[in-house]
């Protein structure tokens, strides 16, 4: 009877109920006398995140190029196969993401992040040695049915802080997916056909010159198992309460007191079971998600037509950037997108508040799409200076949304709530990111078969209907 009650006592501490062997409880624990911010937790949870946005742009500036050497379109259709190649990662993980809750829920958030983690290290890896349309289009979908980390990653920022600093954890969930999405695509314009940019070092007869898209997706593979080894030094944070010693304890006198504290534990789940039956009729909660579902579609859709125009020839509408030149656009904005995300979105959104932020940058980025179509007319240094400065307060508006978006959603539930909000947000997130690449790329080929149409011609096309 001795060992079942060391293994079952609860230790009370300042009348909260805290179970010996539950690694929940030990970070709840650490939280009450830690009064600081959990530093190293964060740093890996930036890292996490940061892991997971890497692999779903950095294909964008290379995409183009990609379709084109496996020879299965001609050059006007090949944005319809770089779209179905864009589109199968989120279509996968829009089929698996509510699998992957319930399984963090069951298992621990560890398990499914390390699972995450381990799937871009070889479905990534699988990516960049492809050698036609089929292999590419399965590689992406399989990395994204088996990477449902995201979702536990959010509830593992709220509930690895203590409450006063959750906020910060969801910025900084919010912050490395933005800056991910952007230094993404830089690894991809720098790295992508290393024997055409780089001859003395990589010949056309090496591995990356048979295989000229594999470097940048080698540089996030290794990326990737650094972070998976980091991961090993995360605690858990779901509660695993011994429930075969609650089960005992409800028939055994011996138990005395103790019983009392179980039955309250006991019906902890219940309580939860039955808030999250109202989470669809909490309306600020839904109408969170819905803007960012829809702004997923939109900034997934604009990624894709951005690569596609920045890499087209002139003669297509195009800017006839090469991917090194996509590269260098991509990484001063990454830059410029950190220094706004550090210095000056937090007092912005603690001065004017996070539903006032989002309002202001969902207008201001209509009128900045109307621009792009011009920027194409001009040339040499002013098309640099306008290119960067353009797409640099895209992506901030595109950030300040996003993130603003999630605070409103995380704000808007209770606690025990966040893990169904969160997996709800995903497989709709993924379901409309699906759609984006796809749509994008579908529309940019479409507008580029009508360049000398009366209306709307070539680009103006994809631009209008982004806005």
């Amino acid at each position: 009877m001795a060992s079942r009650s060391d293994q079952c006592e609860p230790l009370l501490r300042n009348s909260v109920t805290y179970h010996e062997n539950c690694p929940g409880c030990k970070v709840e624990q650490l939280k009450e006398t830690r009064k600081g911010y959990p530093l190293k937790e964060l740093t890996l949870v930036g890292l996490l995140v940061l892991c997971n946005s890497l692999p779903i742009s950095s294909l964008f500036p290379f995409l183009y190029f990609m379709v084109r050497d496996f020879n299965i379109a001609k050059t006007e259709d090949i944005g319809y196969y770089a779209g179905y190649i864009g589109s199968s990662f989120m279509f996968g993980r829009f089929l698996t993401s509510v699998l992957w809750g319930i399984a963090a829920d069951k298992y621990g958030r560890k398990p499914i992040m390390l699972i995450g983690v381990f799937s871009i290290v070889v479905f990534n890896t699988l990516f960049g040695l492809s050698v036609n349309f089929w292999m590419a289009f399965s590689m992406r979908f399989l990395l994204g049915s088996f990477n449902g980390m995201l979702g536990p990653v959010k509830a593992y920022a709220s509930e690895v802080c203590r409450e006063e600093h959750q906020a910060l954890g969801l910025s900084i969930v919010g912050t490395m997916w933005g800056i991910g999405l952007i230094i993404g695509p830089a690894f991809g314009g720098f790295f992508a056909q290393p024997a055409d940019k780089f001859p003395d070092i990589f010949s056309k007869t090496s591995l990356f010159g048979r295989f000229p898209y594999f470097l940048p997706c080698l540089a996030i593979t290794i990326f990737s198992i650094i972070i998976f080894v980091a991961t090993f030094w995360l605690p858990e944070t779901l509660h695993k309460h011994p429930l075969e010693g609650e089960k005992k304890g409800d028939d055994d006198p011996e138990l005395g007191s103790e019983d009392k504290s179980f039955q309250e534990n006991k019906q902890v789940p219940q309580k939860q079971k039955n808030n999250r039956k109202s989470l669809l009729k909490n309306w600020p909660a839904i109408s969170s998600i819905s803007i960012y579902c829809v702004y997923s579609l939109h900034d997934m859709a604009y990624s894709e037509i951005f690569s596609l125009w920045a890499v087209s020839l002139k003669q297509y509408g195009g800017l006839g950037f090469s991917t090194s030149d996509v590269g260098e656009v991509l990484s001063i904005t990454g830059f410029g997108l950190l220094i706004f995300q550090l210095l000056i979105f937090p007092p912005l959104a603690n001065k004017a508040g996070a539903i006032l932020i989002t309002r202001i940058a969902a207008v201001l980025t209509i009128p900045l799409l109307a621009i792009y179509p011009f920027i194409g007319m001009l040339s040499d240094v002013l098309l640099w200076l306008a290119i960067i400065c353009a797409s640099l307060l895209k992506n901030i508006l595109a950030v300040t949304i996003c993130t603003g978006t999630f605070i409103l959603l995380n704000n808007s539930v209770p606690q025990d709530q966040r893990g169904a909000a969160n997996g709800l947000s995903m497989t709709g997130m993924s379901f409309f990111k699906t759609l984006g690449p796809t749509g994008g790329g579908s529309l940019f080929a479409w507008a580029q078969k009508r360049r000398d149409a009366s209306f709307l011609p070539g680009t103006d096309l994809g631009y209008h209907f982004l806005q």
